[in-house]
């Protein structure tokens, strides 16, 4: 049970860096002395201190760490990188027992750095919380293991099941203002926010995170016949939005030739860890289609429409649902 309430402090410590360790997971690590924390890290940015170095840097009096539990979520790495491996620095401090949340399934990392740190004398506790410890690094283990990013699909539709008016010309906001807050959050935790180019004629987006504290995805939109405006806010604002749009006319969400792997390699090529979906309508319905998607957020709102843009059908067992504001949202898993 300590070994859990100490895991656990990993795994909070690793959720500061959402949106902000891309390539690089989520990782947090403490430090524990007698059943007490003495000292804890978790990785900030891509090229700054992993976790554990974080950790044990802080530690003034180096030679109390021959007797004490370094706890982190994910597996110390075994190789050079921007920095130097941890299970390295680990095994120089004569550090005597490690609990690792779960294994690096990035084939540099799986199990080297664990059996370093055995093979060194390091008594070595693998599995704590792992199915926890998993879930918050999904996004990086889909990126190595599938070779594609984690796939987020998110709408909101109407009281009778339309996303938008008939008339693109109406502009009309369904959800509630905390639903378009909180979406502004998941934002910031995703690499990258996709959507097809009508919708970017159409809306003309802004696809930032402005209503929540934290940094603005790459905004991808698909456009293989290149209709997408250089006057429109993304193209005016591409240094800053980080913008990738899609050309190839392989990738044609209206080409029934179309094969999944163009779209998946482009996204993996450009080495995109993570992408939320966001439209249209056709966008979204392709991913469903083709099964190509790991989590589902779906705004159902008090609005009725009458008509228009009928909304992406889904048929997914729900897995949660919880109030925000007037709106429910419905959360699915297909991973």
């Amino acid at each position: 049970m300590e070994d859990e309430k100490f895991m656990k402090r990993c795994i909070g410590l690793a959720k500061k860096g959402y949106g902000y360790t891309y390539p690089n997971p989520l990782v947090g690590c403490v430090i524990v002395h007698k059943g007490k924390i003495i000292s804890e890290g978790w990785h900030k940015k891509a090229g700054e201190s992993h976790a554990e170095k974080e950790a044990i840097e802080k530690i003034k009096d180096k030679s109390i760490l021959k007797k004490v539990t370094l706890y982190v979520n994910l597996e110390p790495c075994n190789h050079f990188g921007k920095t130097p491996p941890c299970s390295d620095l680990i095994v120089k401090m004569k550090i005597p027992r490690i609990v690792i949340g779960t294994l690096d399934f990035n084939h540099k990392v799986y199990n080297k750095g664990v059996s370093k740190l055995k093979e060194n004398g390091c008594e070595v506790i693998t599995g704590v919380l792992e199915k926890e410890c998993v879930k918050l690094n999904c996004r990086f283990f889909t990126f190595h293991k599938k070779k594609r990013p984690y796939i987020t699909l998110k709408w909101a539709e109407s009281k009778d099941g339309f996303t938008a008016p008939k008339d693109p010309s109406q502009k009309y906001w369904l959800s509630h203002a905390l639903s378009k807050q909180l979406v502004h959050k998941w934002r910031t935790q995703e690499q990258a926010i996709m959507i097809g180019v009508n919708t970017a004629i159409t809306d003309n987006p802004k696809l930032s995170s402005r209503d929540w504290y934290g940094k603005d995805p790459t905004a991808i939109v698909i456009d293989p016949k290149n209709r997408l405006s250089k006057e429109s806010f993304l193209y005016r604002n591409k240094k800053k939005n980080n913008l990738l749009v899609v050309k190839s006319k392989k990738i044609n969400l209206k080409n029934v030739e179309l094969k999944t792997e163009d779209l998946i390699s482009f996204l993996y090529e450009k080495n995109i860890q993570s992408v939320i979906i966001e439209g249209g309508s056709k966008t979204l319905s392709f991913f469903i289609k083709n099964n190509l998607w790991d989590e589902a957020k779906i705004f159902k709102t008090t609005v009725k429409l009458g008509n228009g843009v009928v909304s992406p059908k889904l048929e997914q067992k729900e897995k949660t649902i919880i109030s925000v504001g007037t709106d429910k949202l419905h959360t699915y898993i297909n991973f």
